[in-house]
C-alpha cells in the first residue's frame, strides 16, 4: 500500500554556493553524523524534473522521486521536508548539510560514490538520444561526434554526450533542452527514457522524437553524505518497501510497470 508521510513541508533553497554553506535556514539544525535531526529527513529536490519531482496543477510538489522518500521517511518514522534547487547546485547543498539526501533520480557511478554514499537503487532505466522530428541523420552514438548537446552540465547524460564527441549546451533540464531542439539551436539531448516518455505522453510534442537507446542501463538512488548515519537507515525502508509492495505500487503509478528493480 502507498504510505503517506506525517507531515511534508516544501522549502526554496538558495542557488549560490556561498549562501549554501553560510546558512541553514528552515528546519532542524544539520546533525554532523549525517543522520535524521529533529525526527525530519530533510530532502533536496528539483521540483522541476517530471515526472519525477515535480509541482502539479495545484502547486503542490509530488512525482515518483517525491513519493518514494516520502514512504521511506514514513517507513522511518520521520517527517519529510523538501527543499528545492537546481540540478547543477544540488550536491552543493548536500554538501553544506543543507538537507540529508537528494531524491532526484541521481544516477549512481565511480565518481560520486568517491564522494557520496548512495542507498541501494530504486530505478532502473535506460538513456536515449532525443532529435527533432524531421532529424534523421542521428541514429547512434557514431553520429553524435562534431553536435551540439543541450545537457545539465554536472549530470551522467552530459558526460555520454561528451563522450560521444558532442559540444555540450549548458541548460536547466529536460523542457529546456528540448525548447533548443525545437529552436534548431542543437542537435540532440540525452536523458533518462522514463522522462523522456513521460513527457511526450504528457505534452503531446511531435516535433521531437528518440533517436536511439544509448546502451546504458542506469540506476538511481538516494545520495547523501559519506559515511552517513542514513544510509543504512534508508536501505533498510527501501527493502522493506520493496517487499510489501509499496515501491512496485509508486512505479506503476508513474509508468505502468515496476522501474523500482
Amino acid at each position: 500500500m502507498l504510505r503517506t508521510s506525517r507531515r511534508l513541508l516544501v522549502l526554496p533553497v538558495a542557488l549560490a554556493v556561498g549562501a549554501l554553506a553560510a546558512c541553514s535556514s528552515g528546519g532542524s539544525a544539520p546533525d554532523a553524523s549525517g543522520g535524521a535531526e529533529g525526527g525530519v529527513l530533510r530532502v533536496g529536490t528539483e521540483g522541476t524534473y517530471s515526472p519525477f519531482s515535480f509541482h502539479d496543477a495545484d502547486g503542490d510538489l509530488t512525482g515518483y522521486d517525491v513519493e518514494v522518500v516520502t514512504a521511506v521517511a514514513d517507513e522511518l518514522g520521520l517527517d519529510v521536508e523538501f527543499s528545492e534547487t537546481t540540478w547543477d547546485s544540488i550536491f552543493a547543498g548536500l554538501e553544506a548539510e543543507r538537507y540529508d539526501v537528494i531524491a532526484n533520480q541521481v544516477t549512481v557511478n565511480d565518481e560520486r560514490r568517491a564522494k557520496y554514499d548512495f542507498s541501494e537503487p530504486y530505478t532502473v532505466s535506460t538513456g536515449v538520444a532525443v532529435v527533432a522530428a524531421d532529424n534523421d541523420a542521428v541514429t547512434s552514438l557514431a553520429d553524435v561526434a562534431g553536435l551540439t548537446a543541450a545537457q545539465s552540465a554536472t549530470s551522467n547524460w552530459s558526460q555520454i554526450a561528451t563522450d560521444a564527441g558532442a559540444k555540450v549546451e549548458g541548460v536547466e533540464g529536460l523542457t529546456q533542452a528540448v525548447a533548443l531542439l525545437q529552436q534548431g539551436r542543437v542537435d540532440v539531448t540525452f536523458n533518462d527514457d522514463l522522462a523522456v516518455l513521460d513527457y511526450l505522453q504528457q505534452s503531446g510534442d511531435e516535433s521531437v522524437r528518440i533517436a536511439f537507446e544509448t546502451g546504458d542501463t542506469v540506476e538511481q538512488a538516494f545520495a547523501l553524505r559519506k559515511d552517513s548515519e542514513l544510509t543504512a537507515q534508508v536501505d533498510e525502508a527501501l527493502a522493506t518497501l520493496r517487499a510489501d509492495g509499496t515501491l512496485a505500487q509508486i512505479s506503476e503509478k508513474w509508468f505502468g510497470e515496476d522501474v523500482s528493480q
